[in-house]
């Protein structure tokens, strides 16, 4: 028996399992069987926290930052690895907190490493806020193909430590329209594939300062999901690109799930990117690995 906890970042819920000393071997069908919402525990994903020491991916995150003594290994609800999760990694640093094994004073920063780098989350008036870190222009702008659209679109790259492609829609009544059930084709294909997000802007864009926008995503490995935190932050960074260099740097993102908010800001090495928003704990068991 595998005990587990069922975490959630508005509405992007995942199976959390504590490994510390990596002594567990998770295997691409176990994840899947686990994830699975008919015959398993249903998640969009497993976050399994395991010390960086005790994994190869960690001790590179060690390398970088002494202090990142957790390691957050994400796997895809298909069971494929992923470098990085923005709801996953609050849910993460919740679950570090509420099992007495990390603390987060106000003001003081707790590094988590991850396959994307390791990455900062203090708290914040939503619960907790991560510092995604660089965020580029990948280059990768496919046209984009999705079920309920009556014609292919343009897609934006963006790279926030994950593939993101951000495509921009018209009305409401066009992102209601999607049916993300499908995953989208993207023209030419992405080797790694990535996450594709669907937004349409507040009206106004812009209030007290603040931008506001609607997103759906369909994320690599999973499908439809009522959040993904790196795709919200891809969506402001896209939406901010669009806009020009008079929009702001400070946004909220209304997905399925609830708001989320992103913080561009400046830092040494460049521009880095921020995501804030709740993270909360759902209910806890064993189960056995099939």
């Amino acid at each position: 028996m595998v005990a587990f906890t069922k975490g959630h970042g508005t509405g992007n819920d995942f199976i959390i399992i504590a490994d510390p000393d990596g002594a567990l071997e998770l295997t691409a069908e176990q994840v899947a069987v686990l994830c699975d919402r008919h015959f398993g525990i249903g998640a969009d994903g497993i976050l399994r926290v395991v010390r960086s020491s005790a994994i190869a991916d960690g001790r590179a995150a060690l390398d970088d930052e002494p202090a990142a003594e957790w390691f957050m290994d994400y796997r895809n609800a298909d069971g494929s690895i992923a470098e990085m999760c923005g709801n996953g990694i609050r849910v993460f640093a919740h679950y570090l907190v509420r099992s007495g094994l990390a603390v987060i004073e106000h003001g003081s920063t707790l590094p988590i490493g991850t396959r994307a780098g390791v990455r900062d989350v203090t708290r914040s008036e939503t619960g907790y806020q991560v510092d995604l870190g660089l965020w580029k222009l990948s280059g990768d702008d496919p046209l984009v193909r999705a079920d309920g659209l009556s014609v292919t679109r343009p897609g934006l790259g963006i790279d926030v430590g994950n593939p993101h492609v951000v495509v921009a829609l018209a009305s409401d009544a066009e992102l209601a329209s999607l049916e993300l059930h499908r995953t989208p084709d993207l023209d030419p294909a992405l080797p790694a594939g990535a996450n594709v997000e669907f937004v349409v802007p507040g009206e106004p864009l812009v209030r007290d300062g603040i931008g506001h926008v609607r997103m759906r995503v369909s994320e690599r490995g999973v499908g439809e999901t009522l959040s993904c935190g790196t795709g919200v932050a891809a969506t402001a960074l896209a939406v901010r690109y669009w806009a020009g260099e008079k929009a702001p740097s400070h946004w909220r993102v209304d997905v399925p799930g609830g708001t989320l908010g992103v913080r561009m800001f400046a830092a040494e090495d460049g521009e880095h990117v921020a995501l804030s928003g709740p993270a909360q704990l759902v209910f806890s068991g064993e189960v056995d690995l099939v």
